[in-house]
């Protein structure tokens, strides 16, 4: 059977493994990379929505194949799993490239697990703590027809760990990046996020922050969002909080919601169970601000990605009463950051001195009410007693000598 399917395939792809022998054989044979195959030939990287994969072409020809006989796990008919030729770098690679979703990744038969970790670092804080790993190989096809063979078979092993969780704030967007990988390699999914910010329940109209601020108690709808990323996952918020200063690190700062706990003008409609987290809350200015005109805050989230069969049992457990705090300390390191920028709230009469006059006028004119209500007391008080004395003389109760 297996014979079989090796003389179709083989039918298949002699063609292409004819005209590719005789191109870019000769061009391998003046290569320093022309020689056995070695692990170190492979590249990976980790993207935010796709894999990137390249390996070196002439060790490939040095073992007797070529690029129409090397594929994503052995799917050889199929030419999206197929890589693509490179000769005008050097040294000449073999590329591969396909989107992190559930389709191409079923159609080449990549692997993709997830795995549960206890927090570390910025997130020790947290018992579970998800991972995607995302898994394959590169195989050759040997085109001997006969029963024995004496091409080694090659293989090109590569995964990508994406860790789940990250810290979204207002200042930029930082991707990790990637090194050589044979075995395992890391990438992040956080370009993929979003923090936006609206002025309608609908999420619809974008926030527009004048330079003279927010008015107070103005409420203030924020979205994060992910985009370009397989439908697998969904977003789920820990934590948000706002600081003064852009880094949350030695700021004053005040959370909106941790978990259950959360400020009273808080809402939370929508979180853990879409590709997208929403809450709003009033628009409030930092004590530390009283002396100046506008007090400038600012945005942080603590989110993570779940897989979207599990959100649910990481959802913060609201109807109990015996709920654990989980807290990640504002100055711990950041592990990566997305813009949101600054919000701004303003004094309602205008700048400080302005207010404090119009406070000292105020208590003058309070000040003069009560003067004229005591005075007109005292009149009323003198008036009462000489009517009260007319009317005892009148009587004869008294008498006036």
């Amino acid at each position: 059977m297996w014979q079989t399917v090796r003389i179709f395939l083989l039918g298949f792809i002699l063609p292409c493994y004819v005209h590719a022998q005789n191109s870019t054989a000769t061009l391998c044979s003046t290569q320093s990379s022309y020689r056995p195959p070695s692990n170190s030939d492979i590249m990976v990287t980790c993207g935010t929505d796709r894999m990137d994969l390249s390996i070196l072409l002439c060790p490939v020809y040095y073992g007797g194949y070529n690029e129409s006989l090397m594929a994503l796990n052995a799917k050889f008919t199929t030419p999206e799993c197929r890589g693509t030729p490179d000769v005008v770098t050097n040294p000449p690679v073999l590329k591969f490239s396909f989107p992190i979703n559930e389709k191409f990744l079923s159609m080449c038969g990549n692997s993709l697990k997830i795995s549960s970790d206890v927090g570390t670092g910025p997130f020790s804080d947290y018992s579970n703590v998800q991972s995607v790993n995302i898994s394959g190989i590169i195989s050759s096809l040997d085109p001997s027809v006969g029963t024995i063979t004496y091409r080694q078979e090659i293989l090109y092993q590569f995964s990508c760990r994406y860790p789940l969780q990250y810290l979204i704030n207002n200042t930029e967007v930082s991707v990790s990046g990637v090194s050589l990988a044979v075995k395992d390699n890391n990438g992040s999914f956080i370009s993929t996020l979003s923090m936006s910010l609206y002025s309608d329940a609908a999420y619809t109209q974008p926030l527009l922050v004048p330079k003279t601020g927010l008015k107070l108690k103005t409420r203030i709808f924020v979205e994060v969002r992910a985009s370009n990323l397989t439908d697998k996952f969904n977003v789920l918020l820990d934590r948000c909080y706002a600081s003064t200063s852009p880094f949350p690190a030695n700021s004053t700062y005040y959370d909106l919601f941790v978990g259950c706990t959360k400020d009273g003008q808080t809402v939370v409609p929508l979180n853990g169970i879409a590709q997208r987290a929403q809450f709003s809350f009033e628009a409030f200015r930092f004590v530390e601000h009283k002396n100046l005109t506008v007090s400038t805050f600012y945005l942080h989230c603590v989110t993570r990605l779940c897989e979207n069969s599990s959100c649910a049992s990481m959802l913060p457990k609201c109807n109990t009463t015996a709920r654990r705090r989980r807290d990640v300390s504002p100055d711990t390191p950041i592990m990566a950051t997305v813009s949101s920028g600054p919000i701004m709230t303003k004094v309602e009469n205008g700048d400080p001195t302005e207010a404090t006059t119009q406070t000292h006028s105020s208590q003058a004119e309070t000040d003069l009410v009560g003067v004229a209500v005591t005075t007109g007391v005292l009149c009323m008080f003198c008036i009462g007693m000489a009517a009260f004395i007319v009317f005892l003389v009148k009587k004869g109760v008294i008498r006036i000598v």
